[in-house]
């Protein structure tokens, strides 16, 4: 399973149990509440824990970026023929603004790096 289906999985569980917290205090179930309570914690460190896995492996991918030594924003010809452009550049690597990349590196259109000048 990917971290990103894992942590929409954990975070409606979460949703579900805060829900049948507020229930069981209603009622004034103690048993109830220290098991939610209980179970709440374990699933917000279980999110917190794939969070930093997520962001550790974004800044992975910007720092691999930034070490490539060429990179230049796409045209809007080279956009609209990636297919092509991936084929004559070997290496190359587009990102697109609107990424957690991108965003991480603060792009404003869409660019390519790859280890020589295209």
């Amino acid at each position: 399973m990917s971290l990103k289906t894992e942590l929409q999985n954990l975070n409606n569980r979460l949703d579900t149990r805060r829900r049948k917290l507020d229930t069981a205090r209603q009622r004034g179930d103690q048993e109830l509440i220290t098991r939610f309570t209980n179970e709440i914690d374990e699933l917000t460190k279980k999110i917190s824990q794939i969070k930093h896995k997520q962001d550790y492996e974004v800044n992975k991918k910007r720092r691999e970026l930034n070490q490539m030594p060429f990179s230049r924003e796409l045209t809007k010809a080279e956009q609209a023929d990636l297919g092509k452009l991936k084929k004559s550049v070997k290496g190359l690597v587009v990102v697109h603004p609107m990424t957690k990349e991108g965003k991480l590196l603060q792009l404003e259109v869409m660019t390519g790096f790859a280890p020589r000048p295209f």
